[in-house]
C-alpha cells in the first residue's frame, strides 16, 4: 500500500488514499473547522497550523511517517481550510501550486528575493513568493476530505502526469488541457487526496441544488526541512 501509494503519486502527480481519517476524527475535524470559522468569519480559513493545536498534531502525526509513505520525515508549512457553501461557492480555474506562504524577509517585501524564487504577493497580510521549481517537486500537498466529494461538489479535477513538466507558462494551460485527458478525484468522508503543488488542477462550483451543504478540505503542505532557502522562512509553524 505505501509502496503503491508512492508510486502512484510519482507516475501521475496525485494518489488517493481512502479511508485515512476514521468516523471519531472526521467528527472532531469538522467540529474543530466549524470554530476556526465562526472565529474568522468566513468559510475558507488559513494559517490552520497556527490557529488549531488539533490540525497542527494531526500534521505532524502525518508527517512522522508510517501513515503516508511520500511525506515521511517532512515539515508541515502550511494548512488552508477550503470549504465550498451555498453563500461561498467558487470556481477555481486550471492551474498550478506555485506559491508558498513565507516570513517577512531581511529588508521587508521591498527587499529582492532570493534567486530563482519572485512575484512578491500578500494574501490575507501575509507574504507569498512563487517557488523554484526545484522545491516545489519536492513538496506534497495533502487534502483531507471532510464531505461527501462527488463531481457534482466540486470534485478537484487534475491532469494526470503535468507535473512532470516543471512550471508551466499560464497561456500554455488551455492547451495541455484540450490534449491530455483530465481526472476528476471524487472522495468520500476520511479519504485523503496526496498530490504534487505542479499538478494542473481546477475545481468547478457546487451544483445548485445540490443535497450537499458543504465540501470542507482540511489542504496541507508538507516539505522537506532543509529545501527553503536559507534567507526565507516558512510562514506557518505548527503549534
Amino acid at each position: 500500500m505505501a509502496g503503491g501509494l508512492a508510486l502512484e503519486l510519482d507516475r501521475d502527480g496525485y494518489a488517493l488514499r481512502r479511508g485515512l481519517l476514521d468516523v471519531v476524527e472526521i467528527t472532531e475535524l469538522r467540529g474543530e473547522c466549524e470554530r476556526l470559522q465562526a472565529t474568522a468569519g468566513q468559510a475558507c480559513v488559513r494559517d490552520l497550523l497556527q490557529r488549531s493545536m488539533t490540525i497542527s498534531r494531526l500534521a505532524a502525526k502525518l508527517a512522522a511517517g508510517g501513515t503516508l509513505s511520500p511525506i515521511d520525515g517532512q515539515q508541515p508549512v502550511r494548512g488552508i481550510l477550503f470549504d465550498k457553501t451555498p453563500g461561498e461557492n467558487w470556481p477555481v480555474a486550471w492551474h498550478q501550486d506555485l506559491s508558498i506562504a513565507v516570513r517577512d524577509r531581511p529588508g521587508g517585501q521591498s527587499a529582492p528575493p532570493p534567486t530563482g524564487y519572485g512575484a512578491p504577493t500578500q494574501k490575507d497580510g501575509v507574504p507569498h513568493l512563487q517557488a523554484p521549481a526545484q522545491l516545489l517537486e519536492q513538496m506534497v500537498t495533502v487534502r483531507l476530505h471532510l464531505d461527501d466529494t462527488p463531481a457534482e461538489n466540486g470534485a478537484l479535477q487534475l491532469v494526470p502526469g503535468s507535473h512532470h513538466d516543471g512550471r508551466i507558462d499560464h497561456d500554455d494551460i488551455a492547451r495541455r488541457i484540450a490534449d491530455h485527458r483530465t481526472a476528476t478525484c471524487e472522495a468520500s468522508p476520511g479519504d485523503a487526496l496526496l498530490m504534487k503543488p505542479l499538478i494542473i488542477h481546477a475545481s468547478r462550483r457546487a451544483r445548485a441544488g445540490s443535497p450537499h451543504q458543504h465540501r470542507r478540505v482540511i489542504h496541507l503542505e508538507f516539505a522537506p526541512g532543509e529545501a527553503l532557502h536559507p534567507q526565507l522562512q516558512w510562514h506557518e509553524r505548527p503549534c
